[in-house]
């Protein structure tokens, strides 16, 4: 891949070449980078000669990135909204339809860096987990929550075995404004040995961080957005981190390339008979040994492509 824009800073995302040649991205090119962060795939697809329309929930991100708008000459748009939101506001401006749409799902190094955006258990920091600039945090949650609900998050979003035990911990040590503290009362509900390879707090702060910025339903509605936006024969690339987002993924496109089994409880008959939206998805993406050594966080990523139909998008 080539350096970055003349006046920006660089940055490496996961699976970015795989991504980029994923999007068959030609000069004028019009794509969407529906998660901008610190900018990786922007500057990538600028570099090949798109014209890009890049969205981020987070004001920082978005303020971070008026450089590169700077540096692009105009080929960049950034706007603060979240990607659930991304046929709207592309149609206010007249920028669809689109010839692509990359989705890099879940939260930033950037946030993860930064101990006062409360998103690690690495780091102490006020516990606030919140990619918006507004809304619920999760000290909201954990001392608002009662301990069924509490636990059911860490179930569904965390697949934390043993969520029951770790809600009532996180009740009893309530009120809690720290990660550090959050961090803490679930290793000791828990166990921890400081050879452990992975923290015990792991699970519940992905869960409560997906619960805080409703991650599953953004990404539900982003996907269906990217849908009524692509253009015949345009692409989706998606690149996920976590089971619970891959296995979304690959059941939308599954359904919507047809190739989900007619009758089953997933896609009942009234589906089955609608137009496909997406041609059959290629084999899921992994990233290479040579990738994950000099990137770690790539370890858990997959990234799934889809190419657009000229069938009409599906109304739920």
């Amino acid at each position: 891949m080539s350096a970055a824009l003349p006046g920006t800073r660089p940055h490496v995302s996961v699976l970015l070449d795989e991504t980029v040649d994923a999007l068959a991205i030609q000069p004028g090119s019009r794509i969407v980078d529906a998660t901008f962060g610190a900018g990786g795939y922007s500057l990538a697809f600028l570099e090949r000669g798109a014209e890009v329309a890049a969205f981020d929930r987070d004001p920082d991100a978005i303020e971070g990135g008026q450089s590169i708008v700077t540096a692009s000459g105009g080929r960049l748009v950034l706007i603060e909204a979240p990607f659930s939101a991304l046929d709207s506001e592309l149609e206010a401006r007249g920028l669809v339809p689109v010839d692509g749409v990359a989705m890099d799902i879940g939260v930033s190094s950037m946030q993860l860096d930064q101990a006062e955006r409360g998103f690690s258990f690495q780091q102490d920091g006020p516990l606030s987990m919140r990619m918006a600039g507004e809304g619920m945090t999760a000290a909201d949650f954990v001392n608002e929550a009662d301990e069924a609900e509490i636990a059911d998050v860490l179930f569904h979003y965390g697949e934390e075995p043993r969520s029951r035990r770790v809600a009532k911990a996180i009740v009893a040590a309530r009120p809690l404004t720290r990660t550090g503290e959050l961090a803490n009362v679930v290793r000791k509900a828990l166990g921890y040995k400081p050879h452990d390879k992975k923290d015990p707090a792991t699970r519940t702060f992905q869960a409560i961080r997906i619960h805080v910025n409703r991650e599953l339903d953004e990404l539900a509605e982003g996907l269906a957005a990217a849908e009524r936006v692509l253009k015949p024969g345009g692409r989706l690339a998606v690149v996920t981190f976590h089971s619970l987002e891959d296995r979304m993924v690959k059941k939308f496109l599954r359904e919507r390339s047809g190739s989900e089994p007619a009758g089953s409880r997933h896609r009942p008959a009234t589906a089955a008979a609608r137009a496909p939206s997406f041609e059959t998805p290629a084999k899921a993406v992994r990233p290479s040994e040579e990738e994950i050594a000099a990137n770690p966080r790539a370890r858990s990523a997959t990234l799934r492509v889809a190419r657009r139909t000229a069938a009409p998008a599906w109304v739920s």
